[in-house]
């Protein structure tokens, strides 16, 4: 009997999965310059999010809303702790602090704008308030971060709220970054820097280690606010459940919770793709330690970090978010990685700027060059005229009434008659991985990993 000769597998072109294209070019980039890599946006990686959930629509055992004829109500309310002036929002979506620096003062007014169409509100970001946001947003957010970059007390007092940023879910621990060649004469003067050099901040506060320093700046901010504006104290998600305790703790009116699908305008890209705990999981958290304390209800929690559409914001919610904020979801409504943009009354193509970047619309990260193809997130004084404010607020609008429309369209599909009344029980999860972070049963199953048969 003739024995067939052995045919082992051709190797010769078999990509390593340890080793694959991807992590080689990081280390001959590595190897040939010395330095780590800095982008923009968020964490490119695959992670369990939102999508791994879906709601139970009401049927027999629960009945639905009819679309048409009964109304979903949205209002929303933060700052109800201590804050003299709560502030009362028409829907409980909210655009997460960018700064001006980061986005031009075109965009900054476009988010102002769009936000006081849709009554909700906007946050400054680092390196102050500029007249032009003030003036566009009735509802303004006024940050206090580690760098202090255009800190100004009289700006305070003009504020609505006050949000103390201790980290970002795109760079836990980590301090902000502006490079030299978005830091203008106009942000060098709010931010009083040398024009052109590389703006990097602090990880922490100048003024406290601890928690107990934490109390008293929050304490010093209702002082010279007469105890009128709410505030907000913003962790990146890490060590969640013990964050928010501490924030509350501290006198917080709201905590915010930022995961690490949220995004940055520049840092390192160790630091986007292994730092930090996903939205998903960081959300369960959240609502846990507000409700070990039972301070659930009387602390307002904001949720951010890869929130996208009305589904997104209604799964938040339903875990027990009282608002989120949407920032990378706003840059692509304005534009951001579109192929073209509109300027004087035409649409203009915008692949050759991608291209001198050495990227393609949809996968643009390149906003901490400052040389961004459709004038979002540049300073330069030709780019930032391809975004008018007007235009962009009209886009954004747009994006934010859609996602308002999603999010009352399942609440009513869920029997709810205001979207603060979904709750942890309509929802069930797609995965083990996405029922254990958010601490919901598998569908068709009662079990939830990690918590018993």
């Amino acid at each position: 009997m003739e024995t067939k000769p052995v045919q082992f597998k051709n190797l010769s072109r078999e990509e390593s999965y340890g080793y694959d294209r991807k992590t080689l070019d990081y280390i001959r980039n590595a190897a040939a310059h010395g330095l780590y890599e800095i982008r923009g946006m968020g964490a490119k990686r695959k992670l369990p999010n939102f999508d791994d959930l879906v709601f139970l629509g009401a049927s027999m055992s629960r009945y639905p809303l009819e679309g048409y004829r009964e109304k979903c109500l949205t209002k929303t309310v933060l700052g109800t702790r201590f804050a003299k002036k709560p502030i009362e929002l028409d829907i409980p979506i909210t655009i997460a602090g960018m700064s001006f620096g980061a986005l031009s003062a075109n965009v900054k007014e476009a988010l102002g704008l769009a936000a006081t169409e849709m009554g909700t509100s906007t946050t400054t970001g680092d390196g102050g308030m500029t007249p032009e946001e003030r003036r566009s947003s009735k509802i303004l957010v006024y940050q206090c971060l580690p760098s202090r970059y255009g800190f100004n007390p009289d700006d305070v007092r003009k504020a609505d709220a006050i949000e103390v940023v201790i980290g970002q879910g795109a760079k836990p621990g980590g301090g902000g970054m502006l490079l030299g060649q978005k830091v203008n004469p106009r942000v060098a003067k709010m931010r009083t820097l040398p024009e052109g050099v590389d703006q990097r901040s602090a990880c922490r506060h100048p003024d406290w280690t601890g928690p107990d320093d934490l109390a008293i700046k929050i304490q010093e901010l209702r002082e010279i606010t007469d105890w009128e504006k709410p505030i907000y104290v913003k962790v990146g998600a890490t060590r969640t459940f013990n964050d928010v305790k501490l924030a509350v703790h501290a006198g917080a009116d709201v905590v915010v919770v930022d995961g690490m699908q949220g995004g940055t305008a520049a840092t390192q890209t160790c630091f986007i793709e292994h730092i930090g705990i996903p939205t998903l999981a960081a959300v369960r958290q959240a609502v846990n330690a507000l409700e070990d304390l039972d301070m659930k209800g009387k602390v307002q929690l904001i949720v951010s970090g890869g929130i996208r559409t009305g589904a997104d914001v209604a799964k938040a919610l339903a875990m027990g978010a009282d608002a989120v904020a949407i920032g990378q979801g706003v840059l692509v409504a304005l534009g951001c990685n579109g192929e073209t943009y509109f300027q004087n009354g035409a649409h203009h193509d915008a692949i050759a700027d991608y291209n001198a970047l050495g990227t393609a619309p949809g996968f643009c990260h390149h906003c901490h060059t400052g040389k961004c193809p459709v004038g979002v997130t540049t300073q330069d004084a030709t780019l930032e005229q391809r975004l008018t404010p007007a235009v962009g607020a009209k886009h954004l609008k747009n994006y934010l009434k859609t996602l308002n429309m999603e999010l009352t369209t399942i609440a009513r599909a869920c029997g709810k008659q205001n979207v603060h009344h979904l709750e942890p029980e309509d929802l069930v999860a797609l995965t083990i991985e996405a029922a254990a972070m958010a601490g919901l049963p598998l569908a068709g199953t009662n079990w939830i990993p990690g918590q018993g048969f």
